[in-house]
């Protein structure tokens, strides 16, 4: 080839890639996807697995959450060290939880054991009235009693086995989220900037920013909702107690406690409230339920709005979804957890995806193309 022909080569033809290098790049495409796919799998199936230890690390979490509101909020009134703050909450709640058990011991046997016995007799009456339309309320096998136990020790011992190992496990489950919310409410930026030191150093502003927001939305939400379990638990105490329903109190306390559950805790509290009012005569039960509801009516509608003031803007229907997916798959501890953990996931997504990945930010302008 002349000079003439070599100089009139194209300039800006690039060089030959190395035959190595383009197989490699060639190669990471193909495994880009099936390598990604794989890794959200395995992701998913170690979450599914660890489930259980998962939903209780987060109810020590919401408990921590609990703990740290209360002494952020004393040093409103309280001057001093947090360390002194947090000891005076920690002590607080250990007394009252010291007189619960106390208080309970002494007089929840006997009032949980006269509302079952009435609960147990409306239940056989309304069994009876359906029965007499052709509906069988509690399927083939019919309601189950006590008595068909004692003439098989083996079976009384099983049941007493289950019992005993169900009240074993939630009393090993109460202290584990004990101890994880006092070690992390103790300590909160020590743990959370352990977690941060696995964050790429120039997303940790962001990453912290966004777990300073979970923080804030927790503690309203579970403040809130605990304000609104008291004040149902001590309406409707004093309420059926006016009314003349027997254990008032422990009906009040399993309304308070089931309105933690949004929308469908309601709903699951009034049960054992008509059975009790049941005996004493249909005027009395018609009184009774359209009180309830009245109750659960101005708590959700004017208290509930007043106390939340907006800190979970979570669609009902999504909540209802969650709850429903959450007790389906992990039973009566997803169905506690279900909203505040859809509340902490909702945040997680609109932040790091929608805004940081789809750059769809709050007023920010169109892209033009």
């Amino acid at each position: 080839m002349t000079p003439e022909a070599r100089s009139s080569a194209p300039a800006s033809m690039p060089a030959a890639a190395p035959a190595g290098a383009s197989s490699g790049t060639v190669w990471s495409r193909v495994l880009a996807l099936p390598l990604t796919v794989l890794a959200i799998a395995v992701g998913l199936a170690l979450v599914l697995y660890t489930a259980p230890s998962l939903l209780l690390l987060f109810a020590g979490i919401l408990f921590a959450t609990l703990l740290d509101a209360c002494t952020r909020g004393l040093g409103h009134i309280l001057p001093v060290a947090r360390a002194w703050r947090f000891a005076l909450v920690t002590l607080v709640f250990a007394s009252l939880a010291a007189l619960a058990i106390g208080w309970g011991i002494v007089r929840f046997p006997a009032q949980a054991q006269m509302l079952m016995k009435v609960m147990d007799t409306q239940l056989g009456i309304l069994e009876g009235h359906l029965e007499t339309f052709g509906i069988d309320l509690f399927g083939p096998g019919g309601r189950q009693d006590l008595s068909h136990l004692i003439a098989d020790p083996g079976r009384l011992f099983g049941h007493v086995q289950y019992a005993v190992s169900g009240a074993y496990a939630v009393g090993i489950n109460t202290i584990v989220i004990v101890c994880l919310g006092v070690f992390f409410a103790g300590h909160p930026s020590g743990y959370r900037e352990g977690v941060l030191i696995l964050v790429p150093l120039g997303a940790r502003a962001r990453v912290r920013e966004v777990m300073d927001e979970m923080g804030q939305m927790l503690r309203s939400w579970l403040l809130g909702q605990l304000v609104r379990s008291a004040v149902v638990a001590v309406v409707l105490a004093i309420t059926l107690h006016l009314l003349g329903l027997p254990g008032a109190p422990l009906l009040g306390l399993q309304a308070g406690a089931a309105n933690f559950i949004p929308y469908l805790g309601p709903l699951i509290a009034a049960l054992p409230v008509a059975l009790v009012a049941m005996p004493l005569g249909l005027s009395t039960l018609a009184w009774v339920m359209a009180i309830y509801f009245a109750i659960q009516t101005l708590e959700g509608f004017v208290v509930a709005p007043l106390i939340q003031k907006g800190s979970v803007d979570v669609a009902p229907a999504w909540t209802l979804f969650a709850i429903v997916i959450m007790g389906a798959m992990f039973g009566a501890m997803g169905v506690a957890l279900a909203a505040p953990l859809l509340a902490v996931g909702r945040i997680a997504v609109l932040r790091f995806y929608v805004q940081d990945l789809l750059k769809d930010r709050p007023g920010a302008a169109p892209s033009k193309k």
